[in-house]
C-alpha cells in the first residue's frame, strides 16, 4: 500500500531512500496477508462460534412409521428421520437390513414404541450395541400396557403422550432449538384434538357398537371410544377353523357388514369369513405413514359398520 495513494502523510522514519522504503512496505504487506490468511483459517476451523452446531440435523431412527412421523412432526426440519420397518412390512416379523445396521450406527437418537413391540424385543439390544452413544426415546412413558397388546399408537390419547414424550427427547439432545420443538409439539397436539373430535362425531351416537379386524390392532381405539374390537387372530397365531367359525358366528350376531385388515397382514381368512358371511373386506391400516390422515379414514371405516 503507497502513502501517497492514501492522502496520509508519510513518516520520517519512512523518508529515505526508496530501497528501505519499498522493502519495508513489502514485508508490511506479507504480515497483513498472513494475518488475514490466519484469521480466514480460524474461522473455518477451532474459532468458530461453538453455536454453529445448532444448524446441524438430529440424526433419529424411529421403529415404525407412525413413530416417524410423530418425530417429524415435532422435530420438523432439525430432524432426519429413517423407519426400521419399512411400508409393507411387520414389525412382528421383520430383520433389519446391513443398509438399516449402517443408519443406526451413524443415528444421534433412536425412538422405541416400547410397549412389546416384536421388532423391539428382538432386536433393540443388538441395535444399540450398534450405536451405545445413541440416546434412547421411550415413547411408552406415562401409557399403561393393556393384556400386552402393543400397539398403543392407535389411539389419538396415546398419541399426544407419545408426541410429548418424543419432544421431552429431542430437547434432551438439542437444548438450543427448545423452543422449535415445543412450538411444533403444540401445533401438533392441536391436530390431535380436532382428530379425536371427529372421532366423536363419527361414533358418538351408535347403537351398534362393534367392528371386526383381522389382526387385533386397534384396541386402544376402541376402548378410548367405548367401541369393541373383535379379533379373528390372536396371539399371532393363525385362526382355527373353530375360531373362523366363532368369527362368523358373531359377525352374524353384530350384523357386521365388513371385515377389517390391514396391509402388512394376509387377507385370506378375512376373505372366507366375509364371504360366509355375504360381507365384505376392506383396509384399515394399523402402521400409516401420515398418522392424522390415516386415522380419519379409520374412523370413516369404522362409522360405516357402524351405520
Amino acid at each position: 500500500m503507497n502513502r501517497a495513494t492514501t492522502g496520509l502523510p508519510m513518516p520520517d522514519c519512512f523518508r529515505r531512500s526508496g530501497h528501505s522504503t519499498q522493502a519495508h512496505h513489502t514485508s508490511t504487506a506479507i504480515l497483513l496477508v498472513g494475518a488475514l490468511a490466519a484469521c480466514l483459517l480460524a474461522s473455518t476451523t477451532g474459532c468458530t462460534d461453538p453455536r454453529v452446531e445448532e444448524t446441524d440435523t438430529i440424526k433419529v431412527i424411529a421403529t415404525i412409521l407412525p413413530l416417524a412421523d410423530f418425530v417429524q412432526q415435532v422435530g420438523g426440519e432439525r430432524v432426519d428421520v429413517t423407519v426400521m420397518v419399512p411400508p409393507g412390512a411387520s414389525p412382528h416379523v421383520h430383520e433389519p437390513t446391513p443398509g438399516q445396521m449402517v443408519d443406526v450406527s451413524k443415528a444421534d437418537v433412536y425412538v422405541k414404541v416400547g410397549s412389546g413391540v416384536e421388532f423391539e424385543i428382538a432386536w433393540l439390544d443388538k441395535l444399540v450395541e450398534q450405536n451405545r452413544a445413541m440416546h434412547i426415546i421411550d415413547c411408552s412413558q406415562g401409557i399403561a400396557v393393556v393384556n400386552g397388546d402393543p400397539h398403543i399408537w392407535n389411539s389419538p390419547a396415546n398419541a399426544s403422550k407419545m408426541v410429548e414424550n418424543i419432544c421431552e427427547g429431542l430437547v434432551s439432545v438439542d437444548p438450543p432449538a427448545e423452543d422449535h420443538y415445543r412450538q411444533n409439539l403444540e401445533d401438533y397436539k392441536e391436530q390431535l384434538a380436532e382428530l379425536d373430535s371427529y372421532m366423536h362425531e363419527r361414533f358418538d351416537g351408535a347403537t351398534e357398537r362393534h367392528f371386526m379386524m383381522y389382526h387385533p390392532s386397534f384396541g386402544y381405539l376402541a376402548s378410548q371410544y367405548d367401541l369393541t374390537q373383535l379379533a379373528v387372530e390372536h396371539e399371532g397365531k393363525n385362526p382355527t377353523p373353530q375360531v373362523l367359525q366363532d368369527c362368523v358366528d358373531l359377525a352374524r350376531i353384530h350384523n357386521l357388514d365388513y371385515i377389517f385388515v390391514g396391509s402388512q397382514m394376509s387377507p385370506f381368512e378375512a376373505r372366507s369369513i366375509a364371504e360366509a358371511i355375504n360381507a365384505e373386506t376392506a383396509l384399515m391400516d394399523p402402521l400409516p405413514a401420515d398418522y392424522v390422515a390415516n386415522m380419519r379414514s379409520v374412523a370413516d371405516a369404522i362409522a360405516r359398520e357402524l351405520e
